[in-house]
């Protein structure tokens, strides 16, 4: 009996191996009680499942209320509702005869009305791949590896670098991170960037996990430093895993009719005059061939895009998302998302990338547009591009009537188009723009100028990584260069901006300006929510002030070669002659007289009091 037994074990075993069925991809991975909007569509991807029946088994709270398929076979959109009383656990679901356990998680307390970025705030943001290499990352089963000598590829920064110099961060008085996009590019080339991506909810290994992403917000937060999340909403990369089998032909724009890229005239939306053909093309149209363009008026992607947004916001801890590509997406979305992201954290803030250098244009996506169209937006905030267009101008332009400081004057008195222009983000530049001292044309003074405006008028500003060592990149647009790596951010570095070693003096100058200046605006409340009053530009000199019943701030820009003699008459409604002022900068005080002299090439702000 014995012999037979093993007889039929041996032949069982030479059998071929029949690998169980995988189970079917979900998304979102889980999702969490107490959502203020009770509905929830889970996405299933899995072999044949489109025309499944899934059952729910009894759960207090939660309800199966639909599900559909779409064009793909291997798709499946199952509908819950979890009731407000519903508790944390497992839900089990049974989808073409097959258990699938679905997880509900409590809410961190106060996550509802967690407070968002804001004017208090000072964003400083970071390009992962090129910030610092601290060893999270993993490159196995990656398309591209690491090549640190080429300008368009990998560098290997992650998640452990960036975390090891939060201190430096926060030290240099920075409120808020933003790093460029975290989820998974995996594309042969050109991924270091983040903006295509190929999976929505997952880090991108060579940055490190989803754990390592809430770490870091959570260490980050602990220094007082909020996390900003950057995300597409537009696009995705060639190489997401949709692209094998996309849930319907309409999933993505132009498909499979043949690609057309976009022709960028994003005023054909607010033109009244603009063909039907020009608004289709600029929200339809690709970026590149390697960019497919969404869209969102798909139900299921549209509900796709929102809960991923949630999810990340729910998960890591957020304080803030910063959108790519605002305008690109589908307009009735952009409302129905910003107006569901709000629902759920009334105090969060998201900032929209819009491109334009016309206020008309920008504000017409702000929440609190009266829209000449009707058109709502629920987007608190957006990137101020018309301002920081007028910051450059103004400071390398010879002044003129309609030139030089005039354009800054008279691109601040536009805010009168804004709902709310003090919650705009004013930079210095980003991952697209050159770099501010190439720009400045290694002018120092200009410069200080032009962070001394960053940091004091009505914006939340927002600093480039590395614009505090002075670095340059070519003028015209080379991203690669311009995404230069952080000095000292990977080891045998031989000049380390975190611990000083090797930079020039005028580095270490400029470092130690930018540290006492944002350090210093964090605690000038004056800064953050008071009023401002400006004066036109004289003799290559703009002042303003901001201020409040109790404080004043005076900021002095004096762009020309030499000293400049103030007449302080000129400012009475809101200096009067023997007040104390304190020069932030240099902590010098003194008591104000008839005139007061603008250092050349120089900001100069002044803490005045009675």
């Amino acid at each position: 009996m014995k012999a037979l037994i093993t007889l039929a074990t041996a032949l069982l075993m030479s059998l071929p191996t029949m690998a169980a069925e995988p189970s079917p991809r979900v998304e979102p991975p889980n999702w969490w009680v107490g959502m203020r909007d009770t509905s929830l569509q889970l996405m299933l991807h899995g072999s044949g499942i489109a025309d499944a029946r899934p059952s729910l088994a009894p759960y207090p709270g939660v309800t199966l209320k639909a599900s559909h398929r779409a064009s793909s076979p291997n798709y499946l959109f199952v509908d819950l509702d979890i009731a407000p009383g519903a508790k944390p656990g497992d839900l089990l679901l049974t989808v073409a005869g097959k258990p699938l356990r679905y997880t509900l998680l409590a809410r961190a307390p106060g996550s509802a009305e967690r407070q968002g970025f804001g004017p208090k705030d000072a964003i400083y943001l970071v390009v992962p791949d090129r910030f610092a290499q601290g060893g999270s990352g993993r490159q196995a089963d990656m398309k591209e590896g690491v090549h640190r000598t080429d300008p368009g590829g990998r560098h290997g920064g992650d998640l452990a670098g960036m975390r090891q110099h939060l201190d430096y961060i926060a030290g240099m008085g920075f409120t808020q991170v933003w790093p460029t996009p975290l989820v998974e590019n995996n594309s042969a080339k050109y991924s270091y960037h983040g903006y295509a991506a190929t999976d929505f909810y997952k880090t991108d290994p060579r940055f490190g996990t989803n754990d390592d992403f809430r770490a870091y917000v959570t260490e980050a937060k602990s220094k007082g430093v909020g996390v900003i999340q950057d995300i597409v909403l537009n696009h995705i990369g060639g190489g997401h895993w949709w692209m094998a089998d996309l849930p319907a032909p309409d999933w993505v724009n132009q498909w499979p009719a043949g690609y057309t890229e976009t022709h960028h005239a994003r005023m054909t939306l607010q033109d009244p005059y603009a063909s039907t053909e020009d608004r289709k093309r600029f929200t339809d149209g690709w970026f590149v061939p390697g960019m497919p363009d969404l869209n969102q008026r798909r139900p299921e992607l549209a509900t796709y895009l929102t809960q991923m947004t949630l999810w990340w916001i729910e998960s890591a801890g957020l304080s803030g998302i910063r959108t790519d590509t605002w305008s690109y997406s589908d307009r009735d979305f952009l409302t129905r998302w910003s107006a569901r992201i709000m629902q759920e954290y009334p105090r969060l803030n998201i900032v929209g990338e819009e491109w334009s250098p016309h206020p008309a244009v920008v504000a017409y996506w702000q929440r609190g547009k009266k829209n000449h169209d009707g058109y709502v937006s629920h987007a608190p905030s957006m990137m101020d591009f018309p301002l920081q267009t007028n910051l450059l101008a103004a400071l390398t332009e010879d002044d003129g009537p309609h030139t030089g400081l005039t354009k800054l004057y008279e691109g601040l008195a536009h805010d009168f188009v804004y709902p709310d222009p003090a919650n705009l983000v004013l930079f210095d530049g980003n991952h697209d723009t050159p770099r501010l001292f190439s720009v400045m044309k290694r002018d120092v003074g200009l410069t200080k100028i032009a962070l001394a405006y960053l940091a004091t008028t009505r914006r939340i500003p927002q600093f480039f990584y590395g614009s505090e060592l002075l670095l340059q990149s070519p003028t015209e647009r080379d991203d690669g260069l311009v995404r230069a790596d952080m000095p000292g951010g990977w080891k045998g570095d031989a000049v380390d901006a975190f611990t000083g070693a090797g930079l020039t003096p005028e580095q270490r100058d400029m470092q130690n300006w930018v540290r006492r200046l944002f350090t210093w605006r964090k605690g000038a409340t004056v800064i953050h929510d008071g009023a401002l009053m400006q004066y036109a530009p004289l003799e290559g000199c703009y002042v303003f002030f901001r201020y409040d019943a109790g404080r004043t701030v005076m900021v002095v820009l004096n762009k020309g070669p030499k000293p400049v003699e103030l007449a302080l008459s000129r400012f009475a409604e809101r200096l009067a002659p023997g007040q104390r002022a304190r020069d932030v900068l240099d902590g010098r005080e003194f008591t104000l007289g008839a005139t007061l002299t603008a250092p050349a090439r120089s900001p100069l702000i002044l803490q005045v009091s009675r």
